[in-house]
């Protein structure tokens, strides 16, 4: 156990609700690098730990646990516990796991398991996974609580780590009251005004016509693969949605996501064969940090990402041109504002309990959240800093986000040159997953040379 290498503030912080919905577990991520000439494997397991527990100063929450209290909520205790260290080894070599061509058990080995049978109070917050390959090459995989940290508050600190690795000092302090979202507070009186919208994120997905619940669904077998899009491709696909569907919303063409993550959209429902009038959606991840008046403070360390819902007929989709499927994506993300933000700040504190809005299981569970077949979800690292981390040994030779073993659970990610390509990792059915293959590069000027099947 790595602890915080000075005192740090002990206490119970309060969570925003954003803190205490959805995914509640662990997101794991894993960087491969290569072997340093000049280091040996304890010299970086020393430096990595060494510069974790400087690290764990300005971000003592991650130090702390999660308490549950009453109603189904949860508050922080910050009491410099710390962060687990793990150190493992593997008979594999580095070039066997640098092409991602893993499989979901071997993934699962060069991350943390955790253990979500103990009570939550006894689990790490941050659990960091140092793998040595008989290369001399090594894997470092971290998971992290998503009920302390979104994606990008984790990568803050994640960056912040290798700066101290490095021997550098913190670039920008972390901004841990999360009172700015209300955290710990009572329900307004008078309550504010419902916002005019259904809250459609709350409800459960559209299940596939003529089934009464996803549980034949779920224990469908799945697999991973890997797709990635050059920057010539991805402009080929935003040229494509913006010239099929008129002008889009703002005056603004679609953005990378908006276009990529229709396609996604599309060419799934095409390999699922669902029939013209199947109900079906894409739960979209939106940052709130910007979006609210006043913005919340840079360095806003929880959670400010809202999950919203695009929805559609499945024929609308694959009959309709790319471009209808990116309007519908950006009509969802367009109507996160304040007063919609606020207002669902509201209505979450007015719930008598937030269990039902939690998913408190571990990958593979048939309990949760499910939005696989008729649906998707597409979260976005476009915007984030998830490569270049370089701990004083160079940057990652390549960087995965850790298993995805849920039916429609995809991420998109930068392309690790920085040249403008973007990466899809994806979990479909076995049954569907060659028919996405063939879709997903059948657009106009889309080709299947970047496949990589995991």
């Amino acid at each position: 156990m790595v602890r915080p290498n000075e005192p740090t503030w002990c206490g119970r912080l309060p969570l925003s609700e954003w803190d205490q919905i959805g995914t509640i577990t662990h997101v794991p991520t894993i960087y491969f690098y290569r072997s340093p000439q000049t280091l040996n494997i304890s010299t970086i397991s020393n430096t990595l730990k060494d510069s974790l527990s400087r690290a764990l100063v300005p971000f003592y929450p991650l130090a702390g646990r999660l308490h549950w209290i009453e109603n189904g909520r949860l508050e922080l205790q910050c009491n410099a516990i710390g962060a687990q260290f793990i150190e493992a080894e593997s008979s594999s070599t580095l070039e066997e796991v640098g092409d991602l061509s893993l499989s979901s058990e071997y993934l699962y080995h060069l991350s943390p398991n955790v253990d979500y049978t103990l009570p939550i109070h006894e689990l790490p917050l941050v659990i960091v996974q140092l793998t040595t390959f008989k290369c001399g090459g090594f894997g470092l995989s971290l998971a992290i609580s998503h009920a302390v940290a979104d994606g990008q508050s984790a990568l803050h600190f994640i960056n912040e780590w290798s700066r101290f690795a490095r021997g550098e000092t913190l670039e920008m302090v972390p901004f841990l009251d999360r009172k700015v979202l209300r955290a710990g507070e009572p329900p307004l009186a008078p309550p504010l005004p419902a916002a005019c919208h259904s809250r459609s994120e709350f409800e459960h997905p559209p299940l596939l016509l003529g089934q009464s619940t996803n549980m034949e669904q779920r224990k469908k077998k799945t697999t991973v693969a890997i797709f990635k899009l050059s920057k010539q491709q991805v402009d080929g696909l935003r040229n494509l949605a913006n010239l099929s569907w008129g002008n889009p919303s703002n005056g603004r063409g679609y953005t990378r996501y908006e276009t990529v993550a229709g396609h996604v959209w599309r060419c799934a429902c095409k390999a699922r064969e669902h029939k013209v009038e199947q109900p079906t959606c894409l739960g979209v991840c939106v940052d709130s940090r910007c979006r609210m008046k006043p913005p919340l403070p840079k360095g806003y360390f929880g959670n400010a990402t809202l999950d919203v819902v695009a929805t559609s007929l499945s024929g609308d989709l694959v009959s309709r041109p790319l471009g209808y499927a990116s309007s519908r994506i950006r009509e969802a993300i367009e109507k996160v504002n304040d007063e919609y933000i606020k207002s669902e700040i509201e209505f979450l504190k007015n719930q008598k309990d937030l269990s039902r809005f939690q998913d408190l299981h571990a990958i593979s569970s048939d309990k949760g959240p499910f939005y696989g077949n008729p649906n998707m979800g597409v979260v976005s690292w476009l915007t984030l800093p998830v490569n270049g981390l370089d701990f004083g040994w160079g940057k990652e030779v390549q960087m995965y986000p850790g298993t995805h073993e849920f039916d429609g659970d995809s991420v998109l990610l930068p392309g690790l040159d920085g040249d403008g390509s973007i990466v899809l990792a994806i979990c479909l059915q076995v049954d569907h997953m060659a028919a996405f293959k063939k879709l997903f590069y059948q657009e106009d000027q889309i080709n299947h040379a970047n496949y990589v099947n995991v």
